[in-house]
């Protein structure tokens, strides 16, 4: 096992599936600490051939319940035009690694807390925790992407009711609108996120980085631009040692068992 931390997050990876830990007590809150490590821990994963999958993680308790408020308050509008960037970009980046990412949702997933799940492919929570994104109660929006993010994800109506309300919603609603995708005992939320991570880490990553591209690409764009992205990817994949794998494979031993490297 191999591992890089820092006071509010660290990075353990094992057998392929990297953990990113929040370790900010008592709460997770994201202070601009946080948020830079977690764009920095993104972009290393990104470039890490040891790490062929992730969990976003924040631990037993709580997954993260928003924003430092205080470090905020003491902001201007001049300090948050500048901020405001970093931050997003620190969720893009987590957004964007080109590897099957799943958040283990604990607790409380508030605000930017919630944005960060969002940004995963993948959601599980526990069977008692609480999503939303609160922001309006402070006179604000969601600035991490949740705007953007949650509309995709669970319809412009239902994000909008969660955005304008700031209502947080139990464990159960989160799934019926498809905010999360599974629920499970709170005990079990890491253990299963780990062994969703585990299974895909021992996938084709080429492929899969291929699919998560087309997936999310085609999301920002017309259909027809989609499939020129998606034709683009699977011409290339003939290209792959994982191909010559999956086939041979398929046509002396029957689907499903491939050994990639």
């Amino acid at each position: 096992m191999t591992s890089a931390s820092v006071t509010t997050v660290t990075l353990e990876v094992s057998d392929g599936v990297g953990t990113i830990r929040l370790d900010r007590p008592p709460m997770n809150a994201l202070d601009i600490a946080l948020q830079d490590r977690l764009r920095e821990l993104a972009e290393e994963i990104g470039r890490r051939d040891d790490v062929r999958a992730v969990v976003l993680y924040g631990g037993e308790k709580v997954f993260a319940a928003g924003a430092d408020i205080k470090e905020m308050q003491t902001m201007d509008h001049a300090a948050m035009v500048v901020r405001s960037r970093g931050l997003q970009e620190a969720f893009t980046a987590v957004a964007r690694i080109p590897k099957p990412v799943v958040a283990a949702v604990t607790g409380y997933a508030l605000g930017g807390g919630c944005e960060l799940a969002l940004c995963a492919d993948f959601r599980i929570a526990a069977d008692d925790a609480k999503l939303g994104q609160p922001e309006i109660l402070l006179g604000l929006i969601p600035g991490a992407g949740g705007t953007q993010r949650l509309a995709r994800l669970v319809g412009p109506s239902k994000a909008k009711d969660l955005i304008f309300t700031g209502r947080q919603v139990r464990a159960a609603e989160a799934l019926e609108i498809g905010l999360v995708d599974r629920v499970v005992p709170a005990a079990e939320v890491y253990e299963q996120a780990r062994a969703w991570a585990a299974k895909l880490a021992k996938g084709p990553a080429l492929a899969l980085r291929a699919a998560k591209e087309c997936v999310d690409a085609g999301l920002e764009t017309d259909v027809e631009t989609g499939l020129a992205i998606e034709r683009n990817w699977f011409a290339g994949l003939f290209a792959t040692e994982d191909k010559e794998r999956g086939m041979r494979s398929f046509v002396e031993e029957g689907p499903g068992k491939a050994v990639f490297r």
